[in-house]
């Protein structure tokens, strides 16, 4: 590349020689012209490489901003932005609009704005540029200061001496290689990529975790409590090291989490088929019940059925001081093995007339 560059400049400068070439009697206006289409040609073939801020902006849809989400402003307090979710979730929480895909899909964009906005780290993160708005990690861009050296008034071609050659020239081919000579200098390392799987009850609760690495070193992160399942953790620093006087870059470690034996997670919200016996969904109980945080006592109502949802308030995820709930849902199952005295008892029960679980089925 230094080489076609060169090339080219020497191609260039040929075709602004002095008074004596036949050339220069063609006329500056044409001059001008070749040497400003010279330079956009140049600027465009180099600024992938040669132009750290230049990126891609990917299509696709955007994600709302979860200000707007909120429908607060951006200086809103934390007062504020709790208001406005409770306002909110009373309206689009999905137990209250049963088979709106509209609503849910609402409420859970409503949820993941309260995550971000909720906590004051996360919030800062999406001010900053750092995080998305779904609370993925954004890859760190590079800055000007990335590139700049710290001796300002030093040639900026000192020890970049294939590029000397240009160490007085004004024009921007001068600029384009000046910044090769810094980034040579001070090249940040690449980020690594890690994943780490953690079991359910650690995502939900939080928990301190360690990887292995293949050079025989290790890494020690913090599992947030809450964490979703595919999220990426950064630890600054923890990447490869940078050249020369460039920072180290970053870990990014993906998290996948385990599935439960009978827990489910869906969005702040955890679900449990609880199984009962035929007596005590009949007659009531009081049972002991599993949640993430511990067993917690439980009345099962009088001629409770299948398919009945009991509502464990705060016994969900926390996010940002709220806490989503615990929802049961009641399983009544008959013994394993034939039961004479309950076979006895159905065989000469009566039920009432109007008694018919099948009712809404007639033709």
């Amino acid at each position: 590349m230094t080489f076609q560059c060169g090339g080219f400049l020497s191609s260039f400068r040929s075709y602004r020689c002095g008074p004596g070439s036949p050339r220069s009697n063609r006329g500056a206006k044409r001059a001008g012209t070749f040497k400003k289409a010279a330079r956009c040609a140049v600027v465009d073939f180099l600024r992938p490489r040669h132009l750290p801020n230049a990126r891609l902006v990917p299509c696709g849809v955007r994600m709302k901003d979860p200000y707007e989400t909120l429908g607060v402003a951006r200086t809103a307090t934390s007062a504020e932005i709790r208001k406005a979710y409770r306002k909110l979730a009373k309206t689009l929480h999905p137990d209250l609009n049963p088979g709106n895909a509209e609503a849910e899909e609402r409420f859970k964009g409503l949820s993941a704005a309260n995550e971000i906005l909720s906590d004051p780290e996360k919030r800062k993160r999406f001010d900053a540029g750092e995080i998305d708005a779904s609370g993925t990690e954004r890859p760190r861009q590079p800055y000007y200061k990335d590139y700049a050296g710290n001796n300002a008034g030093a040639n900026p071609y000192e020890n970049t001496s294939g590029f000397s050659d240009f160490s007085g020239a004004d024009d921007i081919f001068a600029e384009m290689f000046r910044r090769q000579g810094r980034q040579s200098r001070r090249m940040r390392g690449h980020d690594l990529n890690y994943s780490l799987t953690v079991d359910f009850l650690d995502a939900i609760n939080g928990a301190k975790k360690r990887i292995s690495l293949p050079d025989g070193g290790s890494l020690d992160l913090t599992i947030p409590a809450g964490i979703e399942d595919n999220k990426v953790l950064r630890l600054r620093g923890k990447g490869a090291p940078g050249g020369g006087q460039g920072e180290a870059g970053d870990a990014l470690v993906t998290i996948t989490v385990g599935a439960h034996a009978f827990f489910v997670r869906k969005g702040d919200d955890i679900h449990l088929d609880l199984p009962v016996t035929i007596g005590e969904a009949a007659l009531g109980a009081r049972l002991k019940v599993p949640t993430p945080s511990g067993a917690v006592m439980v009345s099962v109502p009088k001629g409770s059925n299948t398919g009945s949802v009991l509502r464990l308030k705060g016994k969900g995820i926390a996010h940002g001081g709220i806490h989503g709930d615990q929802l049961v849902t009641l399983r009544v199952m008959l013994p394993n093995k034939a039961d004479a005295a309950l076979e006895g008892f159905l065989a000469t029960w009566t039920p009432e007339p109007e008694y018919n679980p099948r009712k809404d089925m007639q033709p």
